[in-house]
């Protein structure tokens, strides 16, 4: 068969951008962030390398130079060696810090200029005043050096404070690019998430338009076929190519059920006129053989009576066979007759006593059972148990399992029928103790015109249709059949029917426990 092309993208190529794209956007996120970090530290790099060491360096270079200005002032006034040798020891500490701060500046020119300044301001007043006082007797103050020393601290003072005002601004430069740099990433990292979330909201509609829809829309279709909507389509074909596939598979296989539906009714319809055509050839073929072998019957009883002892005994043997086939003969018209009935009469139902039909059976069967001496017995309740059934139908499945056992038995034999309620049913048993069948063949029991193999050794008339006629009956009172054998030991027949009155029941049952226990040895396929 040639395949149609089905056009429209797969499903994978529908489903791999909504991989691949969140996990690009993912992975420009984390570029994102750590291309913030880096910026961020590169942005503080500045401030922990140069301006940090810097207002370190320069506190260092202030207090230093404070410090010196104490102790010649000390020397100044008290004249105490120990102020000579601090001012040697902080004038030590000023140079390098002095030379550190320089060092620190290097590159700036900003600070470089601020810086040299100060310096300058500072080497003014150590030749002006500090190095002199120093240098001077002790305790002996120069009144026109002191004031040279205020003028020239001063300026002093203004130098530190104008570095450290520069120092202080760079400080609050490399923060804020940094507090920039991080916001600048946040920011980026905070589009990146809005875009993956677009995306993906944006992903999510094409797939439930792409895919969901169609598929939804595929149950759809598939409930309407369940419940036998002759309508039941997939309609425009959209979506990914699996689901057009799908969608134009299940339209074929609509068309398929429909054009299966149309050839079902069109063999039903043959059925039932075949079925019709059986009925009335049964009917018509039973008539029409009724009435030669009843002719045929009467010219033998005729002959047997107009040559009565005079007949040789091989004619008298050859008159006595076919007396025989023509009972032959008439019993199986007799049972095609009653089996077509059973098949497609409808049932007159009736609450009956199944007891009161039994009892009428095994009377009915007596007779002949007698005259090989086979004694049957029967166990039965006192109470009615009633059916609903066809009375004629159900009676005829007793008698033609009451006469099977009779034909079965061996002489002078017992044939036991028990009649009793289980639970919410009625069971009637007959057993036997007659020839069996054998285990390969209980398997075909049942079927039309089927006979055991050695019911036909041991020369036992029948038609091969009593227990068929019995199945059908039984069938169409809802009960079950049940059939045991073993060959050689007997066969016992159980047929279980539903009490009329009483709800079915879920689980089947035994004869103590009530649980539905299977009864050992060969059983019927029949049975449920």
């Amino acid at each position: 068969m040639v395949q149609r092309s089905v056009p429209g993208r797969p499903v994978a190529r529908l489903l791999s951008p909504a991989v691949w794209q969140p996990a690009a956007l993912a992975v420009a996120a984390a570029v994102v962030c750590v291309l913030g970090v880096l910026l961020a530290d590169h942005a503080l790099h500045p401030l922990s390398d140069e301006v940090e060491p810097a207002l370190g360096a320069h506190d260092r270079y202030t207090a230093a130079t404070a410090a010196m200005a104490a102790a010649a002032d000390d020397w100044a006034l008290t004249g105490e060696p120990s102020a000579q040798s601090g001012y040697a020891e902080t004038d030590a500490m000023r140079l390098a810090a002095e030379l550190e701060l320089a060092d620190i500046v290097d590159g700036d020119a900003v600070l470089e200029v601020t810086v040299s300044a100060e310096r300058a301001a500072v080497e003014a007043w150590v030749r002006g005043y500090a190095a002199p006082t120093i240098a001077a007797p002790p305790g002996a103050p120069d009144p026109e050096r002191a004031a040279v020393g205020r003028e020239l601290a001063a300026e002093v003072q203004g130098a530190e404070r104008r570095t450290g005002a520069e120092l202080a601004q760079h400080l609050a430069d490399a923060r804020d690019a940094a507090s920039l740099r991080l916001r600048l990433t946040a920011l980026a990292a905070l589009l990146v998430l809005v875009a993956a979330l677009l995306l993906v909201a944006r992903t999510r509609s094409r797939l439930a338009r792409d895919v969901a829809e169609p598929l939804a829309e595929l149950e759809q279709v598939v409930q309407r076929m369940l419940r036998n909507d002759p309508e039941g389509r997939a309609g425009a074909l959209r979506g990914p190519q699996e689901v057009r596939s799908i969608a134009r598979a299940l339209n074929d296989l609509a068309d398929a059920g429909l054009r299966a539906r149309a050839v079902e009714g069109r063999i039903q319809d043959e059925l039932h006129v075949l079925d019709s055509a059986k009925d009335d050839f049964v009917s018509n073929v039973s008539h029409e053989l009724r009435t030669p072998l009843t002719t045929i019957s009467g010219y033998l009883e005729m002959v047997a009576d107009e040559f009565e002892g005079r007949l040789e005994p091989r004619h008298a043997r050859m008159l006595e066979a076919t007396r025989r086939n023509v009972v032959r003969l008439r019993a199986l018209i007799d049972d095609l007759l009653a089996l077509s009935r059973a098949e497609t009469r409808p049932s007159e139902l009736e609450p009956s006593d199944v007891t009161a039909m039994v009892t009428d059976a095994v009377t009915d069967v007596r007779m002949t059972a007698a005259r090989r001496g086979i004694a049957v017995d029967v166990e039965a309740p006192d109470e009615a148990l009633l059916v609903v059934c066809d009375r004629a139908m159900l009676y005829r499945a007793f008698l033609n399992v009451l006469t099977n056992a009779v034909k079965f038995s061996h002489d002078d034999g017992t044939v036991e029928v028990t009649v009793k309620r289980v639970l919410n049913r009625v069971e009637v048993a007959v057993r036997d103790h007659g020839i069996g069948i054998p285990r390969a063949e209980l398997d075909r029991l049942g079927t039309r015109f089927f006979r055991a193999s050695n019911a036909m050794t041991n020369e036992i008339a029948g038609t091969g249709l009593g227990l068929r006629i019995v199945q059908t009956i039984i069938d169409k009172h809802a009960g079950d059949v049940v059939l045991e054998s073993a060959e050689g030991v007997g066969t016992t027949v159980y047929v279980r029917l539903r009490l009329h009155g009483e709800r079915a029941a879920r689980t089947r049952t035994s004869d103590d426990t009530g649980a539905d226990t299977a009864r050992p040895g060969l059983r019927h396929p029949s049975e449920l």
